[in-house]
């Protein structure tokens, strides 16, 4: 068992989301981590879902997305070289006594700190999950306020084009309902 990370473009409509997220949870998969945004194709948004499963489970995992009206293009990019980030932002307790220290460390990870309060701030930090996992650790003897983290976000590696170069169009208002799933 390892962890498959996949690229799911979708149709950009209501409840897309939620078909995803059900096929997982149907087929008895825990979704680790879940990023979803715009993709650089108007009206398709793009999908990162990272699940903890062997090479036939993923096999299954991309034939049953491809099943979904909504779904245009599905990858699983985990053997490729790829560009693989987590953003946290971290709130810590820092009052005049430790601020600098705090600070120190931040940039010691190449975080950076976005705001400053009278009793906290907040620290930005992209990278892997790792590099934010030991940025975490080192600030909780500071007392940790808040956290948010967004999961992982990848690109494969090299010129390979987006879900751009494999749609030719997607459904005008008017085809509502119909798919041109890839």
């Amino acid at each position: 068992m390892t962890l498959h990370t996949f690229t799911v473009y979708v149709e950009d409509r209501p409840g897309v989301l939620n078909r995803v997220a059900s096929l997982f949870r149907r087929r008895g998969f825990n979704i680790q981590s879940l990023s979803v945004g715009h993709s650089e194709t108007a009206g398709v948004s793009r999908m990162t879902v990272v699940v903890e499963t062997d090479a036939g489970g993923a096999s299954r995992i991309k034939a049953h997305l491809y099943k979904l009206i909504h779904v245009v293009r599905v990858e699983d990019i985990t053997d490729r070289a790829s560009v693989v980030r987590d953003l946290a932002l971290i709130k810590v307790s820092a009052n005049h006594h430790n601020r600098a220290e705090v600070m120190q460390l931040a940039h010691a990870f190449h975080a950076r700190v976005v705001d400053i309060a009278p009793e906290s701030l907040v620290v930005e930090m992209v990278g892997s999950e790792a590099k934010i996992d030991a940025l975490v650790e080192v600030l909780k003897p500071y007392g940790l306020l808040e956290m948010v983290r967004t999961g992982r976000v990848a690109m494969a590696r090299g010129s390979g084009a987006g879900v751009s170069a494999n749609v030719s169009r997607l459904p005008s208002e008017a085809e509502e309902g119909v798919s041109y799933s890839v």
